[in-house]
């Protein structure tokens, strides 16, 4: 019980600074009505909850994860910060579609198949983010644009 309430507590503490950092952000004068700051300030508001949540009603006998499965956890944590690393110098379809099949393969570890959702997934969620929620992501590094200028 005593590991959720920790939890709980970094949880709470992380998104009270994600909370923070969110009014930071500045604005401009062609924004929409919602602003910048409000998505990022409900997530927080989210794992707020979630954090007081599991300070309040931890759970009584959890159980951790050993051998496979926390290797598998420490894969993917390692794969999702390289992920974040290196999507600015490598553009959004590329890391994309590798983290996405890496990931889709330890779920279910058919080659074929996790190399098909990578790309399904990095190509729709770049149409997605960048002509649906008109995000300015760049499909691949800007070095290949800048030199066929």
């Amino acid at each position: 019980m005593i590991s959720d309430r920790i939890f709980g507590l970094v949880v709470t503490l992380a998104a009270l600074a994600f909370i923070a950092s969110a009014t930071q952000v500045q604005t401009s004068f062609l924004s929409d009505p919602v602003g910048p700051k409000a998505f990022p300030m409900m997530i927080g508001a989210v794992a707020v909850i979630c954090g007081i949540f599991m300070i309040l009603k931890p759970d009584p006998d959890p159980t951790w994860p050993v051998g496979k499965t926390l290797l598998a956890l420490m894969v993917a944590v390692a794969v999702l910060v390289g992920y974040a690393y290196s999507l600015k110098p490598l553009g959004f379809l590329i890391p994309t579609a590798i983290t996405a099949a890496i990931l889709s393969y330890q779920i279910s570890p058919k080659a074929l198949q996790a190399i098909l959702a990578g790309l399904g997934l990095s190509i729709g969620l770049f149409l997605v983010f960048k002509y649906a929620l008109g995000l300015g992501l760049f499909p691949f590094p800007k070095t290949w644009f800048a030199a066929a200028s």
